[in-house]
């Protein structure tokens, strides 16, 4: 009892209940306050919003009592981070970030089975258990439907390819954004590779507003700048919760699902913390708070989507086209050089 009394009966319950009971007795035996003080504190590097970040830490500390110390920014500085303190870690978890980059990371992983991984389908988790996927991005369209009325917009990519939609498309620049980049090669696959497929993709190129950030393309499609956005699930459905005429246009010609997970520092300084965590954002409850409060799709497939704000059609329901992302990452240098060059030469 007095070990338990150490490690904090608020987060000792918790980890109890979660069924993480092995951790009160690794906390115990590993010998003392400052162990049990350090397993109180969890340091995050996250790729996500801060609405995202700040609804989950707060979750996390009011249910375990471990205070979460977020560090955010974007994923490529973050694993840069990473890197350069491999030999004395600062974190603990890194979460939101692209499946793409968590495989092509996974060395600086800690392996860890979540508890509950099994709600989580085999393609959006490791199979070594280096990481999970929480949630999915979607690849969609944005339509405005004050600017073109719902039964008149495109139904799938190819729509985008008429003339007449030239400048009426907003897009983000494939070097500056992981899902604009996924966008366009995943076109460059869908239209069949090689050279016919790359003038398509100039096509759509052409009749493209194409911006900095992919903020500006949500913005400017929800206020009717741009009546279509090359875009994603999440953010049509959150500007459509917030009063905005936006359809989320789900293309008929196929799109992709982006994982997005989290992953355990190998040797981060609070790893009983670490898997508490991993499991927490796992839990069903979590998945459906950050649907309801931002509109990410979760990774676990138990839950139903049709009673939850957005009403997200099931996957099942969806055309999921398979994207080599391995490929597309390796070839990542000439890729965005030649995007590059279709942008410009499109203007």
């Amino acid at each position: 009892m007095g070990c338990v009394k150490g490690i904090g009966m608020a987060v000792a319950s918790w980890l109890f209940r979660l069924g993480l009971a092995a951790w009160v007795v690794v906390a115990c035996v590993a010998g003392g306050g400052a162990a049990a003080a350090a397993e109180q504190r969890l340091v995050l590097y996250s790729a996500n919003d801060n609405t995202v970040n700040s609804t989950v830490a707060e979750a996390f500390t009011k249910a375990s009592g471990i205070t979460v110390d977020v560090v955010s920014t974007g994923s490529g500085v973050l694993f840069r981070r990473i890197a350069s303190e491999q030999e004395r870690p600062q974190a603990d978890v890194i979460w939101g970030v692209s499946s793409s980059l968590l495989k092509e990371n996974s060395r600086f992983f800690e392996p860890y089975a979540a508890k509950e991984r099994n709600a989580v389908a085999p393609e959006y988790r490791d199979k070594n258990n280096l990481w999970i996927g929480t949630n999915l991005q979607i690849l969609t369209i944005s339509q405005n439907t004050a600017a073109i009325p719902a039964a008149e917009g495109p139904k799938r990519w190819s729509d985008l390819l008429d003339p007449k939609w030239k400048e009426k498309i907003a897009y983000t620049d494939p070097a500056n954004s992981g899902s604009a980049y996924v966008t366009a090669t995943f076109l460059a696959s869908l239209w069949g590779g090689g050279d016919p497929a790359w003038t398509k993709l100039g096509t759509l190129l052409a009749n493209t507003k194409v911006l900095n950030r992919s903020t500006l393309v949500f913005e400017g499609n929800g206020s009717g700048e741009y009546p279509l956005g090359i875009s994603l699930e999440y953010a049509g459905l959150l500007w459509r919760q917030n009063n905005a005429p936006v359809q989320v246009v789900y293309p008929a010609d196929g799109t992709v699902a982006i994982a997005e997970g989290v992953a355990i520092i190998k040797g981060g300084p609070n790893p009983g913390a670490a898997k508490a965590f991993v499991d927490f954002i796992n839990t069903k409850p979590i998945q459906e708070q950050l649907l309801r409060t931002t509109f990410r799709r979760p990774a676990r497939q138990d839950i139903d989507l049709a009673s939850l704000p957005g009403h997200m059609p099931p996957l099942s329901q969806l055309k999921i086209v398979p994207y080599d992302d391995a490929k597309w990452e390796a070839s990542r240098r000439e890729t965005l050089a030649r995007l590059k060059t279709l942008i410009q030469d499109t203007r």
